[in-house]
């Protein structure tokens, strides 16, 4: 054999053996390269999952914060209400006590008013009904008489006031 035909032939022997191996590397650069790819997938979705889970973590933690703020919100609000609600019952019902005479305040003025009334009576009957008038140039006192009855006195000057 020819030493050149030997060399080629070596030498195309030694490339294909080349070509195998990198054939047999880019197989194993693929395969890696799929490996890697569902590896980055699953730490992403690792990573997704916890950050949704501290995600819900701190979304329950803000619910129970903000039912916490409307409980006490409920509560003052009833606190406040319940404070004016009282404030404007007891100012007029304090005004009202404080106006109002007592029992024995009213049984005092129930026996002035009968009292009163009594005395209104008796001055009723005893002419306190007469009209009683100035007259005159001079302003005498005068009063309304019943001009359709009798005179009485020694000298007829008597005369019955009218309405009695």
């Amino acid at each position: 054999m020819n030493p050149d035909a030997t060399a080629a032939a070596l030498l195309l022997e030694s490339a294909q053996t080349h070509q195998r191996l990198v054939e047999d590397n880019l197989q194993r650069l693929k395969l890696h390269t799929q490996d890697l790819d569902g590896i980055v997938r699953e730490e992403i979705r690792r990573t997704l999952i916890d950050e949704m889970q501290a995600l819900t973590t701190e979304t329950r933690l803000a619910v129970q914060s903000l039912q916490a703020m409307r409980r006490a919100v409920g509560l003052r609000t009833a606190l406040w209400t319940a404070a004016v609600t009282i404030g404007c019952v007891a100012a007029p019902a304090a005004i009202s006590w404080s106006l109002t005479p007592s029992a024995t305040e009213i049984r005092a003025l129930r026996a002035q008013r009968d009292s009163l009334i009594a005395n209104l009576e008796r001055l009723s009957q005893q002419g306190g009904r007469v009209e009683w008038r100035r007259c005159g140039e001079a302003r005498r006192l005068c009063v309304r008489v019943e001009r359709s009855g009798a005179a009485f006195g020694d000298t007829a000057d008597y005369l019955i006031v009218k309405g009695y």
